[in-house]
């Protein structure tokens, strides 16, 4: 997080991390969609021809506080690509949370291990734990044959603390309930380290409804956080199971 008070600015880093073609660039076009004009800045992309994140993808976000400071969420994807281990490494540098998008195709299982050990891997590299990290895990793709059954995967989320969500970010569905899941859990931890009820003035149990409202949300967004199918939206958790 970083705190510019002389410009009246806060800006949260959020990261989408994955394998390659699992759907953390759509998760941000869908999520750019089912926000309001008002509060969501221009969708940065950089693809190859094939659709694969060449570098990475950024969504600027943006409420105003009861104070009147800038709130700034700024989530970032990054390239799935082996190859590009460097810039998912950079990409990730400074990351207040991460979003891990698996793919549900049961093909891909071995794709998703190997790229959460990436993540791993990246995170010690940067002098971070994994498990100090804010982190949810979202099965991307729940709309396409041959995946992961909905009770393979509660029994995956039952083994390990991180919240789990299903989506299937080419029709928007679950990508709210990701975000928000994530923002949740960031802004939980960022508040018990920084105090940000009182920095902000904002109470921990009235930021997430604020922050719907501005993004354009008109539903209850504990009712999004109640389809999470496992894990827990509070810190401290234990290392999570790749």
């Amino acid at each position: 997080m970083q705190l510019n008070f002389a410009a009246r600015e806060v800006t949260i880093k959020l990261v989408y991390y994955g394998p390659a073609l699992s759907g953390k660039t759509t998760n941000l076009r869908a999520l750019h969609g089912l926000t309001a004009t008002e509060s969501r800045g221009r969708l940065m992309t950089l693809e190859t021809r094939d659709d694969r994140t060449l570098f990475f993808d950024m969504l600027p976000l943006v409420f105003e506080t009861p104070l009147g400071l800038s709130l700034r969420v700024k989530v970032f994807t990054v390239p799935g690509q082996v190859i590009h281990g460097s810039t998912r490494r950079l990409v990730l540098q400074g990351a207040d949370g991460v979003a891990f998008i698996a793919d549900s195709q049961l093909t891909e299982t071995e794709n998703n291990a190997a790229s959460f050990l990436d993540l791993r891997a990246n995170m010690k590299d940067l002098g971070v734990r994994l498990r100090e990290t804010p982190l949810i895990i979202q099965f991307n793709k729940r709309d396409l044959g041959s995946i992961r059954s909905d009770t393979e995967i509660a029994d995956l989320a039952r083994r390990g603390r991180e919240p789990v969500f299903k989506a299937s970010a080419v029709r928007g569905d679950g990508v709210l309930e990701s975000f928000f899941g994530l923002l949740s859990l960031t802004w939980s931890k960022l508040d018990s380290e920084h105090q940000l009820a009182r920095t902000l003035g904002i109470e921990a149990s009235a930021f997430l409804p604020m922050a719907a409202q501005q993004l354009g949300y008109t539903g209850n967004v504990q009712t999004l956080l109640s389809t999470c199918v496992g894990g827990s939206l509070d810190f401290p958790r234990s290392e999570p199971r790749p």
